[in-house]
C-alpha cells in the first residue's frame, strides 16, 4: 500500500502540486436486522480505493478511484491537480496549512473479540431471541432489531513525509418495540434510539449491553406508554438522562463549533452557526458546571470519534470547547486553524471513505461529569418537582443552531424527589445558550456514558460518519416543556 500511495504522491508532484496526500481505505461491513420474527435485512460489504488530495496554484483538488493499478493511481493524482488548477481560477484567497510534524505510525483500536469471527448464524440467532422476547409482551405490535460491524483500515501518506497506518473496529446494536392502539403509536428503544449504542470495540460490546436481558422491560414500557398521561405543558425543571443529553450536545454544541460552518465554507446538512469568531473566549455558553471537550484521544474512551490521527495526519487531541461555562474552542483543520489564531490544527478533518474529501467533523464532543459524587437517583431525589426525560424520539433545530425542540420517548413526573407518574410524548424547547446556562446539576463519573452516533450527516455529496458524545444525567431549570404529539 505504501508503494501505491507513493505512485500518487510522485504523480501529483510531477504535475506541479505544492502539497499532496493519499488515503487508501479498505472497509468491511456487516449489517443485520430482524422485524417481527423474520430477517429484515442482511448485508456484507467490502470497499477498497484511494483518494488523492492536492494543493496546486493555491487551491484544493481531489480525485478518487477504486482501481489501484499504477496507471489508474497516477491518472487519479493528475486529475486532482487539474481540478485544483481549475478551482484556482475562482479562489478568494490562498490556502495556508498550519504546520504539522510528520510521523510514521501504526495504530489499531483496542478490541477483545473480532466481530467478524462470530458467524452470521450466531448473529441472527441473537437478534431473533431479542425479537422473541419483545413480541412475547402482550400489546407489542412491531419489534425491530439491528446488529452492525465495521472494520476500517487506512493508509495515509503525504508529500511532507507522513506515513500512517490505522485500523479501527466498530460495533453497534440496538432494538425497538412499538405499540399501536388506534391512531396512536408508542415506541421504546434500547439501549438508545436511532440504532442503539455504537462504539470502537469488538463483539465484546454486544455482551456488555445485555440485550436479551433488557428486552421484556423495553416492550412493557412501550405498551405502558399507551395508557400514560400526556406530558403537561408549561415551564418546568427537567432532568435529562445521559443518552438524551448526548444528542442535545450533538445538535446544540457539536455542529455549531465546526469551524467550516462558522467561516461560511459549509452550510449543507444543518446550516451555518451562531458561534461567530467574535464570541470565542467571550460568550457565556453555559453555567459554571458546563465543561465540554472535543476529545479524539483513545484514552477518552471507545467513542466513534476516537482515533490516533485524523485524515490529514494530525494526531488526536483534546480541545476545551466550553470551560466552566465560557466558550473556548472550535473544531478546526490545518486550513482553518489560522482563522482562530492557532498555529496548529485541532485534528478534526475526516472523510466517510476513500471517495470523499475530508471535512471538519465532530470527534467525541463530551460534557465532563460532575466532580462531586452524585448518582441519578440522588439527582432526582434532590428535585422537588419536574420531569425526567429519557431517549430521543425527535428533534428540530434552526440553521444557526440556536432555537431547538426535542421530543423524548418517555418521561416521568417528579414530585417531592420521587418518580410518581409515567408521561408520554414529552418534549422541551429553548434557546441554546439559555438552556445550557440553566443547568444546575450533573451526575458524577459513575453515571457517565460515551454514546455513539453512527449517522451524522454533513456535506454535499453527503457524508455519513460516526461521532461520540459522553454525558451523565443533568438537571435544567425553567425549561419550556410540553407534548410533542398533541393528538394522542
Amino acid at each position: 500500500m505504501q508503494e501505491i500511495a507513493s505512485w500518487a504522491l510522485n504523480s501529483a508532484s510531477l504535475k506541479g502540486a505544492f502539497y499532496a496526500d493519499a488515503r487508501i481505505v479498505n472497509e468491511r461491513g456487516r449489517s443485520l436486522a430482524t422485524k417481527n420474527g423474520k430477517i429484515g435485512s442482511a448485508a456484507d460489504s467490502e470497499s477498497l480505493g484511494i483518494g488523492v488530495r492536492v494543493i496546486a496554484d493555491g487551491a484544493w483538488g481531489f480525485a478518487s478511484s477504486d482501481d489501484l493499478s499504477r496507471k489508474s493511481v497516477e491518472e487519479t493524482a493528475a486529475r486532482a491537480v487539474e481540478i485544483a488548477r481549475a478551482s484556482a481560477r475562482v479562489k478568494q484567497e490562498e490556502i495556508h496549512l498550519a504546520p504539522e510534524s510528520t510521523v510514521t505510525a501504526e495504530w489499531v483500536s483496542p478490541f477483545k473479540i473480532d466481530p467478524f469471527s462470530i458467524s452470521v448464524e450466531q448473529n441472527l440467532d441473537l437478534l431473533l431471541k431479542i425479537d422473541s422476547e419483545l413480541c412475547a409482551v402482550a400489546g407489542v405490535t412491531l419489534a425491530e432489531t439491528n446488529l452492525n460491524f465495521k472494520r476500517e483500515e487506512q493508509w495515509f501518506a503525504s508529500s511532507e513525509g507522513a506515513n500512517i497506518h490505522q485500523t479501527k473496529y466498530i460495533t453497534g446494536a440496538g432494538y425497538a418495540a412499538y405499540a399501536f392502539a388506534g391512531s396512536e403509536i408508542q415506541k421504546r428503544s434500547y439501549p438508545n434510539s436511532f440504532g442503539g449504542q455504537w462504539q470502537n470495540k469488538g463483539y465484546e460490546l454486544i455482551e456488555e449491553l445485555k440485550l436479551v436481558e433488557n428486552a421484556r422491560r423495553t416492550g412493557e414500557e412501550a405498551v405502558a406508554l399507551l395508557k400514560a398521561d400526556r406530558c403537561p405543558e408549561g415551564v418546568s425543571t427537567i432532568v435529562l438522562d445521559s443518552a438524551q443529553l448526548g444528542l442535545q450536545i450533538h445538535e446544540s454544541i457539536g455542529h455549531p463549533i465546526e469551524l467550516d460552518r462558522v467561516l461560511g465554507m459549509e452550510a449543507n446538512f444543518a446550516g451555518t452557526s451562531f458561534l461567530t469568531l467574535d464570541k470565542l473566549g467571550k460568550l457565556r455558553y453555559g453555567s459554571e458546571l458546563v465543561n465540554v471537550v472535543a476529545d479524539a484521544r483513545p484514552e477518552h474512551g471507545p467513542g466513534l470519534g476516537s482515533f490516533a490521527f485524523d485524515d490529514e495526519g494530525v494526531s488526536a487531541q483534546c480541545t476545551p470547547i466550553i470551560s466552566n461555562g465560557l466558550f473556548t474552542g472550535y473544531l478546526s483543520s490545518r486550513e482553518t486553524a489560522h482563522a482562530i489564531g492557532s498555529n496548529r490544527s485541532g485534528g478534526t478533518l475526516r472523510a466517510e471513505s476513500w471517495n470523499r474529501l475530508p471535512i471538519i467533523r465532530m470527534t467525541n464532543v463530551s460534557i465532563l461529569p460532575g466532580e462531586k459524587p452524585l448518582s441519578r437517583e440522588q439527582l432526582i431525589s434532590s428535585t422537588d418537582s419536574g420531569i425526567f426525560m429519557q431517549t430521543n424520539r425527535s428533534w428540530s433545530i434552526d440553521d444557526k443552531r440556536y432555537n431547538f425542540q426535542f421530543g423524548c420517548e418517555m418521561g416521568w413526573e417528579i414530585k417531592a424527589g420521587k418518580l410518581v407518574r409515567m408521561l408520554k410524548n414529552p418534549s422541551y424547547s429553548g434557546i441554546t445558550t439559555d438552556f445550557w446556562n440553566s443547568m444546575d446539576a450533573i451526575c458524577s463519573r459513575d453515571e457517565w456514558t460515551l454514546w455513539g452516533t453512527p449517522n451524522c450527516g454533513k456535506g454535499q455529496p453527503q457524508q455519513v460518519m460516526g461521532t461520540g458524545h459522553g454525558a451523565a444525567p443533568a438537571r435544567f431549570r425553567n425549561v419550556k416543556v410540553g407534548s410533542a404529539y398533541k393528538g394522542n
